[in-house]
């Protein structure tokens, strides 16, 4: 039978886990991940390898969960873009892809992330094994949207969300022109597809 954590518990397991991502995160800022191991992280973060392994399971899965916490710190700003165009939902796709498209594409520790060279950075997290995260990002754009748009039929919405979310992992990791001009070409792309999906029409 399994049993409830408290409160206490949650909170515990919350500071844990951002300690160690801070942890990885500094890591990352001296150590391509190829040469990082979970000692390292353990140690930086001041628990054991025992306990790291515990609430990860492995290497692999930490580098998914550090991946997704990383991607957690744009989303909130995605949500609410999209939540601020609910009479547009063009204009809100093309909010919510030029924010994330800007905040990645800027931001330090994703460029660290996403730097390959064949010899084991992060970018499969993402590409190759990325289908965890995609999993992850299009739930929870799955539910912003279900959220603005509640009439939506469901199976729609999901293929919507799905789509942005690959098409953005894969302008991040392979950027092109401004972010801008990004989200209003993928906008344009998907217009009539947004507007049968969302219930609007375009005169």
């Amino acid at each position: 039978m399994s049993t409830q954590r408290t409160p206490y518990q949650e909170a515990a397991r919350e500071l844990l886990r951002q300690t160690v991502f801070d942890a990885a995160r500094a890591q990352l800022g001296q150590q391509r991940w190829s040469e990082i191991t979970m000692a390292d992280i353990a140690s930086s973060a001041g628990v054991s390898r025992q306990t790291l392994y515990n609430e990860f399971g492995n290497r692999n899965e930490f580098g998914f969960a550090f991946v997704i916490h990383e991607a957690e710190r744009f989303m909130d700003d995605v949500e609410k873009a999209v939540l601020e165009h609910r009479d547009e939902p063009r204009a809100a796709i093309t909010a919510a892809l030029q924010h994330f498209l800007s905040a990645a594409g800027s931001d330090p520790l994703i460029r660290i992330l996403l730097s390959d060279d064949g010899t084991g950075g992060m970018l499969p997290f993402v590409t190759t094994q990325g289908l965890p995260v995609v999993q992850w990002a299009t739930a929870r754009l799955t539910s912003v949207i279900e959220e603005g748009w509640p009439e939506a039929p469901e199976a729609d919405v999901r293929t919507l969300a799905e789509t942005l979310v690959r098409l953005a992992i894969s302008y991040v990791t392979t950027p092109g022109e401004s972010a801008e001009a990004t989200a209003q070409a993928v906008a344009d792309l998907l217009g009539p597809f947004i507007d049968k999906a969302l219930g609007t029409s375009v005169e």
